[in-house]
């Protein structure tokens, strides 16, 4: 043997690893050699997770699908247990050594998952994610940097991720103990909660209706985050970063709000410049959070746009993590890289290629393994034995987007609770709204506004909340299109409506001489005779029928209206008839926000007009006007329940050929997709306030009366008893063939939901996956036969107010 042979085998027996394969000889690069003599001269380990990335989006990798969609089958990695999950197998928490190239591998679980580790203050142990091999659940645990000690923190059926150290001895992690679904997709939701060091006193932080993401402690001792909201505004263009107290309280605007776009996560301080890099991925975001690696400088405001800039010269990089401004830790698709100020990067540590049949496993989360300081720790606000809090503002007329309004003008703040979704079976809203909210709202009731603009208010506590700011005819004049949350016991205060983040209120009036304040906080006044929940063929179709329908009916169709309670494919003839002809003006599903005053909710909504006397003698009663009010500023959803969702929809197998033959000259359309095929499809009525037209037939037709369907009648000769509407009369009479089998396809439609049933019919059960979430979540017995009812509004109702606060006996006692 020679002495060359000799040193190559030496050479490969030290770079042997824990998992079984020989790396080649390592050598650190240009950039890395820089790094280590430079900000990352007092680092010789990182640490990494390495699992399966998700194949969905950005927020899909732990958790159960809804469904068995064709979707979730797709993207699902396994099923068992009646369902499809998320995740793949296979996990390693690993730690490599950047001078040496050792690789040392403290936790290997081929079935189980590894995620999101982070190094304690003191460098010598890790906090971490981890799912056992053979169970579904992610749950924090810690383990010596040796890998030694392994203790698990926290337990139970749902997932805890993302976890961060707080310098007061606790942690803020990510949870789906909030046990709610994502509002256009399939998949669980994940937000804020904290525990002690030892994963006792688990508590909820934030009740976001959808994810909290990627939680990091900030120089000041605040907690950054990603927080995705859409509360009537667009599902895919608001995730950008906020923070909040190490207790819960203070949750603010960081960065970005306004402006719609880029998704941030993964964001982390820089030491000693003020500034977060992140991952901004592109649009709604991709897998695993790949994108840019960006700059953010909050020097200028939450709003600059122009403060936020790209590092990277490509995206598929995650995980970002800052040594300085001009060195980075990042992943991209084949490893572990450090990244320069200008973009420039070199490879650290690559997986080895997968063995065939093999998960594909990824490197995630690169953190250094070193000791730092604590960050200072924030007085804590909270008062856990109070169930509310207090909001203070002191002028309801100052901020953005407000020209026009009259001091004065504003009377009262109706407070309005957005609802989470213990399911979901879709991308849209439907069939909660058309082109509209995708959840639904509670009434709370109404607070007083000051003739200053001022107001005082205590409320519910981990809620919600969202206002609308009404004149003196109780019509909305402001609407707040996203939420915010009072911890127990705290107070917050706002200058104004909308206004400017980086303002206070001793910015305008001095907070002591705020009228408001010379009171109590005034508790929210409920509305009386008015549901807190709305259901449209329940609480709005019998006012229709007593004011409306003897015009507006398949009959006489009135302006081209129907607003009998029929049912069509997914909604009513009614509620299809509202939003086609725009009588609700709502938020909508926009990228834009902060509109001006009056331009959504009851005042911007024709259908108050048309129901105040003045269209032929329609006027409702004061308590009418008021139903149909709270519904439009309740978000005007169709069903009063969440089991609507994924069941009672059905449409009509069309006889597209004929139907392109007799109406396709005057209600067709030819287009070409993005490959330049031609594509052929109806568009029925006006174009929506989108500029989508109402490409397809099913709101023509009448499944509760097939016969009286506008697509037959329309198109009928009037001597044959139809509208003759249609130039030609293309139906003579009701023997022609094509009339025939459109009339059968709506028919045979009509039977299907008699037997599957919609919400608003009697014997209506919610679909199989509903009750299997509610069962799983605890609002349906175990027991549950097939035949059993199930009153959804019920469970519904008692799956809201589980996650109320309620202060237990014993922080009661305090």
């Amino acid at each position: 043997m020679t002495k060359r042979t000799l040193i190559t085998i030496v050479v490969l027996l030290m770079c042997t690893t824990q998992w079984g394969y020989a790396e080649t000889a390592y050598q650190p690069g240009p950039l890395l050699r820089k790094a280590l003599a430079g900000p990352m001269s007092n680092i010789d380990d990182i640490v990494f997770a390495v699992r399966v990335s998700g194949r969905d989006h950005w927020y899909v990798n732990f958790g159960n699908y809804s469904d068995d969609s064709t979707y979730a089958r797709q993207r699902a990695f396994k099923k068992e247990d009646g369902v499809y999950w998320g995740y793949g197998e296979g996990g390693r928490l690993c730690r490599f050594n950047l001078r040496t190239g050792r690789l040392n591998v403290l936790l290997d679980d081929p079935k189980g998952g590894v995620r999101d580790p982070q190094v304690h203050y003191d460098g010598k142990k890790i906090l971490f994610s981890y799912r056992k091999g053979g169970t579904h659940a992610y749950h924090l645990y810690e383990i010596n940097i040796d890998g030694t000690k392994l203790k698990q923190l926290t337990d139970g059926p749902d997932d805890d991720i993302e976890p961060t150290y707080l310098p007061g001895g606790g942690i803020m992690f990510v949870s789906s103990r909030c046990r709610r679904f994502v509002n256009c997709w399939y998949s669980r939701v994940g937000t804020l909660y904290l525990c002690d060091g030892d994963g006792k006193n688990i508590r909820m932080v934030s009740t976001n209706n959808d994810h909290d993401n990627t939680p990091w402690v900030m120089p000041d001792g605040r907690v950054l985050y990603m927080r995705w909201e859409y509360v009537d505004r667009s599902q895919l263009d608001y995730h950008h970063l906020w923070t909040v107290n190490p207790d819960g309280t203070g949750q603010m605007v960081y960065f970005g709000n306004m402006n719609p776009g880029t998704v941030m996560l993964d964001a982390k301080p820089v030491a000693g410049t003020g500034k977060v890099v992140a991952s901004f991925s592109p649009g709604h975001g991709r897998n695993e959070h790949i994108g840019h690696v960006g700059l953010i400088d909050p020097s200028g405001g939450p709003d600059q746009k122009g403060k936020a800039t790209i590092i990277s010269k490509r995206d598929h990089y995650r995980d970002p993590y800052a040594m300085s401004e001009d060195c980075f830790l990042a992943v991209d698709y084949k490893g572990i890289v450090v990244m320069d100020g200008n973009g420039d990067t070199e490879w650290i540590y690559k997986l080895p290629p997968t063995k065939k049949g093999a998960p594909a496993l990824a490197c995630h989360e690169p953190r250094p393994l070193r000791s730092r300081p604590r960050e200072p720790v924030i007085a804590s606000r909270v008062q856990l034995d109070q169930p509310t809090g207090k909001m203070i503002l002191a002028d309801v007329h100052t901020g953005r987007n407000m020209t026009g309004l009259k001091k004065g003008e504003i009377k009262k703040l109706l407070v309005l609770e957005q609802l989470p979704k213990p399911v979901n079976f879709s991308g849209g809203m439907q069939p909660l709204t058309i082109f509209g909210s995708f959840t639904m709202a509670r009434v709370l009731g109404t607070v007083p506004v000051d003739p200053d603009g001022s107001a005082y208010m205590e409320v519910p506590a981990l809620r919600s909340l969202f206002f609308v700011a009404l004149d003196e005819n109780d019509l909305s004049v402001k609407r707040m299109q996203s939420f915010v949350t009072v911890a127990p016991g705290e107070t917050v205060s706002c200058t104004g409506c909308h206004e400017q983040r980086t303002q206070t209120a001793s910015t305008g009036v001095p907070k002591l001489s705020l009228s408001a304040l010379q009171r109590k906080p005034s508790p929210i006044e409920p509305i009386t005779n008015a549901p807190d929940v709305f259901d449209f063929p329940r609480d709005i179709q019998p006012i229709l029928d007593r004011h409306c329908v003897k015009c507006h009916n398949p009959d006489r169709w009135e302006g081209k209206v129907d607003l009998t309670g029929d049912h069509t494919a997914r909604f009513s003839m009614s509620y299809w008839s509202i939003y086609k002809h725009h009588l609700v003006a709502d938020g909508g599903n926009r990228p834009v926000s902060n509109l001006p005053p009056r331009s959504i909710g009851s005042s911007a909504s024709r259908l108050m007009k048309l129901i105040d006397g003045s269209h032929y003698d329609a006027k409702v009663t004061d308590h009418e006007r008021d139903m149909i009010r709270l519904w439009i500023e309740s978000s005007a959803v169709y069903p009063g329940t969440y089991a609507a969702l994924g069941s009672g929809m059905v449409s009509p197998h069309w006889p597209v050929g004929r139907m392109r033959v007799r109406c396709g000259n005057c209600h067709g359309i030819e287009y070409k997709d993005r490959r330049g095929q031609k594509h052929f499809r109806f568009r029925f009525g006006k174009p929506s306030r989108h500029g989508q037209p109402y490409t397809n037939p099913d709101s023509l037709g009448n499944l509760t009366r097939p016969e009286k369907s506008p697509l037959l009648r329309a198109p009928l000769a009037k001597q044959a008893g139809g509208l003759g509407m249609c130039k030609g009369e293309v139906f003579a009479n009701i023997r022609d063939p094509d009339y025939q089998l459109i009339l059968s396809a709506i028919t045979a439609a009509s039977k299907h939901l008699q037997q599957i049933k919609r919400f608003d019919m009697p014997g209506f059960r919610p679909n199989r996956h509903y009750i299997r979430e509610m069962q799983r979540f605890g609002f349906l017995p175990k027991d549950l036969g097939e035949s059993d009812p199930v009153d959804p509004y019920k469970t519904d109702q008692a799956y809201w107010e589980s996650f109320w606060y309620r202060p237990r006996v014993e922080e009661r006692k305090q």
